[in-house]
């Protein structure tokens, strides 16, 4: 079964930080069929002896969107195949079925540099929406922080993504020398909110600076302990939605009493620090835990092809019109059930970490 696994999906960082939307649109418009023929080449696959083509059309950068689905819809005309729209989102929660044998239904936490989300996966599309970021995900934060922290000019750094300099930062430093709050903790839900601490840490970045002689965009000596505080406190404020999503789903008897799983998936899961953190909180739990490789946590193509193999599978989505369709820059992920996670009020019990 083969499946077109072109994702239109890639984000343009520039050093100056951030993606610029109209210009990644722009490079995707001048690239998208050199990439193309590269993956076809490649794959030793022809045009025309896919089964399907399946590509991302929700939620995203909507200029980088339209050329990905305005590309695949002229395949799809020209060889006569069935499409299959992909959820971003959703391609991220199922990646870990191709390496694993991970059952529906399953626990799925999302952190990347665009979304923060916990979800029941009860089936290929068929997801429960138990919270999700309320303001910027935590790779943005990470990287907003980094480049506050002008760590590109820091000499062990100035090749790595900012959430990368945090995370190789913070094995020098030391957290207790930063005191920071760890969001939302009086909020008995699943929902996450990063921006709060990234306007902590902007306000101790400038009063360190004041009290060094610095000027912005020099590197602070305690750049390595403000960058474990950053990352400790981000993985403590997912790890203690995650387990508060545990703790209903076990309430609400929502997963399997044995054998239970938690997949964590995105950019941000590729952290070792945070996977070694979200450990501590699946075993204490009774839960296994499974992430994808590395490069399979951070957008790419294969993981929206294996998500059109899922569906095409299942028999789910698969069109064989698709004129109608349509690209979604804001989609959400299944039904929301934040609201009940809410009212059910479940206290979480401290965490205790024994790493550095």
């Amino acid at each position: 079964m083969l499946v077109c696994n072109c994702v239109w999906c890639i984000l343009f960082y520039y050093r100056a930080g951030g993606i610029i939307p109209p210009v990644a649109g722009r490079l995707h418009k001048e690239n998208i069929e050199r990439v193309v023929q590269e993956a076809v080449e490649k794959s030793g696959v022809p045009l025309q002896e896919l089964t399907a083509i399946a590509t991302t059309v929700k939620p995203g950068l909507a200029f980088s969107l339209e050329v990905g689905l305005t590309y695949s819809l002229n395949l799809v005309q020209e060889y006569k195949r069935p499409f299959i729209p992909i959820h971003h989102m959703e391609a991220h929660a199922l990646t870990v079925r191709m390496l694993h044998s991970v059952e529906f239904p399953f626990l799925v936490l999302l952190v990347s540099g665009g979304h923060c989300l916990l979800a029941v996966a009860r089936g290929v599309s068929d997801f429960l929406l138990l919270g999700q970021s309320l303001d910027e995900a935590p790779g943005d934060t990470l990287d907003k922080v980094a480049r506050r922290l002008s760590l590109k000019n820091h000499p062990d750094c100035s090749t790595m993504s900012g959430g990368e300099a945090i995370e190789h930062l913070s094995k020098s430093g030391d957290r207790l020398n930063i005191t920071l709050k760890i969001p939302m903790s009086q909020r008995p839900d699943c929902n996450f909110s990063f921006s709060g601490l990234r306007n902590q840490v902007n306000q101790i970045i400038i009063k360190k600076e004041s009290d060094e002689g610095l000027q912005e965009g020099q590197i602070l000596a305690c750049a390595s302990d403000i960058a474990a505080a950053v990352q400790y406190t981000v993985a403590m404020h997912i790890a203690k939605r995650t387990q508060r999503a545990i703790l209903f789903c076990k309430q609400e008897g929502l997963l399997p009493q044995t054998n239970a799983a938690l997949v964590i998936s995105g950019g941000v899961a590729s952290n070792q620090y945070i996977r070694k953190v979200l450990q501590i909180v699946t075993e204490a739990n009774g839960f296994s835990m499974h992430c994808p490789p590395p490069e399979l946590c951070t957008d790419n193509g294969i993981m929206i092809a294996w998500n059109g193999i899922e569906r095409l599978q299942a028999g789910i989505g698969v069109l064989h019109n698709p004129k109608t369709i349509h690209y979604e820059p804001k989609a959400p992920l299944g039904k929301d059930f934040s609201e009940q996670v809410k009212n059910a009020a479940l206290k979480v019990p401290s965490l205790k970490l024994k790493i550095k």
